[in-house]
């Protein structure tokens, strides 16, 4: 029976994900779609038991005035069968119901719904541009994934579950007392109407400062994270004092945002302690002001007293799951503001993967500019630049920081669309095939090649994840990594290829984290190849054994490599000198050096084969990443 349930809503379902709508109805019905049927099926479960309930007071007090008027030795003859029905909707039909909404809401919907939830919402963030991850932290990302994920479930059960069998049971308390006398019903109306001007003062307030709370929780989180993913850096700095302060301005942000969220919560309970005083005492008085008038039986003081001690009881837990509803409302909100945002590189309409052919790229008149601030105009960082590689080309680029030389790298992963011209491969525009085609077409190592933190063999099979273990050997061999990996082990006994290296491979040194980063895209085999700074992390003497693998790597390829340091790339077939987004020379080394230009003069200035900033060097330009 459990898992008969359990089944029946998907937590993975396979659709692909679309963008959440902004608005708050529309951003619940997006992620609540596929659970529907079942929030209805809870939502009419807790109407039903809400009927019986206030029905079972109606009952208790015909049962009062059927004692008081029926003969005790006739009394089964005339009411046994309805006494019987009655008896059976309380002990077979209310537990059934309830079984039936226990099972919806725990089995089905506890669960399966935010995880639904976070499955969609994170298969969307994956697919956001790289610019989205850059412009915030990480773990705020996941803080919001998370608490949203829960939010959106806790906001949905509560107006279906809890609003539908709080509008009925009051609707059929009000009815049941207006039935014994319609003064009995004035002092239900009045708690409501207090209750309702209540709620509608205090519940928004308590929603507002909910949706600050959220915002500061995953800021705090995400300063957590960035403390601890840069630890080394803190602890290089010598800056523990430094973060401790930086953490506390964080965490007294939260704080600040709980202490209003109390004050409210304080002055709603005074409140609504003096509305169910004032409840039970005017019921309890106009009852028996009614009764010694001969107006209604001692069955209606039955029916209304416990009504009015019953909603006394469900106030507070009444007033807690609106404040909670408000609550989770101000965190789905502070969620759409990360959740929804649109993608900025789309895959066009009818996009077909990419052909992968011998590994021509063209820059066609590219013109380029990162998003500034807003309001100011956002500078060119590649600007009408054209360069025709050819297939099994190796082209290295040169320049100084700001030169465009990682823009024109990311363009070509189309991590960013171009403003003007067009990027090619084998003919192909990249912008109107699959990003997954276009990326796979092609092999990256970086200069921070970060790992997984997964073991060894999950981090090189990630360039072919159906790699046998002799591919694998081969690309440790080719990446001289075949050496240490053996050796390594981790606080699970797991070893070698089995070992886990990490968060972002931590726990390797930078040359090996480069070489298993080499050894991946070794494994990846892509026609094009990108090596940006692939040996920066390498000292002269690993480097010098594994330059001779990268030619090996290198052969049939087209390649692109980044280099300040201008030895390793200066055997390549030609040299792209860049400035300021723009081809200023091109050439062999040989003819670099003969026109005696910005190649010839950053060649004279190395030291130790490192690129120096020229004098002329304008200190004001970043690279962007």
């Amino acid at each position: 029976m459990f898992s008969w349930f359990e089944r029946r809503i998907d937590p993975y379902p396979s659709d692909a994900p679309g963008t959440p709508p902004r608005n708050l109805i529309g951003f619940l019905l997006h992620f609540s779609r596929g659970a529907m049927p079942w929030l209805l099926l809870m939502a009419l479960g807790s109407g039903l038991i809400a009927v019986i309930e206030v029905a079972l007071f109606g009952w208790l007090g015909e049962l009062i005035d059927q004692l008081a008027d029926t003969p005790r030795q006739s009394f089964w003859q005339m009411h046994g069968t309805r006494l019987t029905f009655m008896m059976l909707v309380l002990v077979v039909l209310l537990p059934l119901l309830n079984l039936l909404s226990s099972m919806v809401l725990h089995q089905s919907l506890m669960g399966n719904l935010p995880q639904r939830i976070r499955w969609q919402a994170h298969r969307y963030l994956l697919r956001q541009s790289v610019g989205y991850f850059q412009d915030e932290f990480a773990g705020r990302i996941a803080q919001r994934l998370m608490q949203t994920a829960l939010a959106v479930r806790e906001v949905a059960m509560k107006v279906l579950d809890v609003g539908t069998y709080v509008l009925i049971y009051f609707i059929g308390a009000l009815a049941l007392a207006a039935s014994q006398d319609w003064r009995l019903a004035l002092p239900f109306a009045l708690w409501a109407l207090g209750y309702g001007v209540m709620l509608w003062q205090i519940v928004p307030r308590l929603g507002r400062v909910a949706e600050a709370q959220a915002d500061a929780r995953s800021a705090m989180t995400g300063q957590v994270v960035d403390s601890y993913t840069n630890i080394a850096t803190v602890k290089l700095f010598s800056h523990s004092a430094r973060e401790e302060a930086w953490m506390r301005s964080g965490m007294d942000g939260f704080l600040q945002t709980v202490y209003r969220q109390m004050r409210l919560s304080s002055l709603q309970d005074v409140i609504l302690n003096l509305l169910n005083v004032w409840l039970v005492a005017s019921v309890a008085g106009v009852g028996l002001w009614l009764w010694t008038q001969g107006r209604v039986e001692v069955g209606a003081l039955a029916v209304a007293v416990p009504l009015a001690l019953r909603l006394n009881n469900m106030a507070h837990w009444i007033m807690w799951e609106f404040a909670g509803l408000f609550e989770n409302i101000g965190t789905v909100r502070d969620g759409i503001s990360s959740l929804a945002l649109p993608r900025e590189v789309l895959d066009v309409p009818g996009a077909k993967p990419l052909q992968r052919g011998p590994g021509a790229v063209d820059f066609d008149h590219v013109t380029f500019r990162y998003r500034g601030v807003e309001g100011a105009r956002p500078m060119a960082v590649l600007d009408d630049l054209t360069l025709h590689i050819a297939p099994g080309e190796k082209v290295g680029l040169v320049g100084r920081s700001g030169a465009g030389k990682s823009t024109l790298i990311n363009l070509l992963l189309r991590f960013h669309d171009i403003e003007q011209g067009r990027i090619t491969i084998d003919g192909q525009d990249v912008s109107q095939v699959t990003q997954d085609s276009l990326r796979a077409a092609i092999g990256v190592v970086t200069q921070d090649s970060s790992l997984l933190h997964r073991s060894v063999r999950e981090n090189i099979t990630y360039g072919r994840p159906d790699a046998d273990e002799d591919d694998v050997a081969r690309a440790l061999r080719m990446a001289e990594a075949d050496g240490f990996v053996p050796e390594l082990s981790d606080s699970y006994g797991r070893r070698g290829l089995d070992a886990h290296v990490g968060e972002r491979g931590v726990k390797l040194s930078g040359g090996q984290r480069q070489r298993i980063a080499i050894a991946r895209v070794a494994l990846k085999d892509a026609p094009i190849l990108v090596l940006d700074e692939a040996t920066s992390a390498l000292d002269s003497e690993v480097e010098a054994a594994i330059q001779s693998r990268l030619e090996v790597l290198m052969r049939g390829k087209t390649v692109i490599a980044i280099a300040h340091r201008l030895s390793t790339i200066a055997a390549m077939d030609r040299l792209i000198v860049m400035d300021q987004g723009r081809i200023i020379e091109q050439g062999s080394h040989a003819e670099l050096l003969a026109q005696g230009g910005l190649y010839a003069r950053l060649w004279a200035r190395q030291s130790g084969g490192f690129l120096l900033a020229d004098e002329d060097a304008d200190t004001d330009i970043v690279e962007q990443p």
